[in-house]
């Protein structure tokens, strides 16, 4: 029996579909963001995301 676990376990996910909090990936890989080293990162994983598109998008705006 190996005792290598599950990638991310122990670690927290941001579930984009249900918009919770998971400690170890629990859902469908397609539907976490993560893995994040605490519960609050993670809860925070969306804001993240929104401000690094908003980043991007200006980046490309000036590159237009």
């Amino acid at each position: 029996m190996s005792s290598v676990g599950t990638p991310g376990e122990g670690q927290y996910w941001y579930n984009v579909a249900t918009k919770s909090i998971e400690r170890g990936p629990q859902s469908d890989w397609s539907q976490l963001l993560g893995p994040y080293d605490s519960e609050d990162e993670a809860r925070n994983a969306m804001a993240k995301v929104q401000a690094r598109n908003e980043a991007w998008d200006e980046q490309d705006e000036e590159d237009d």
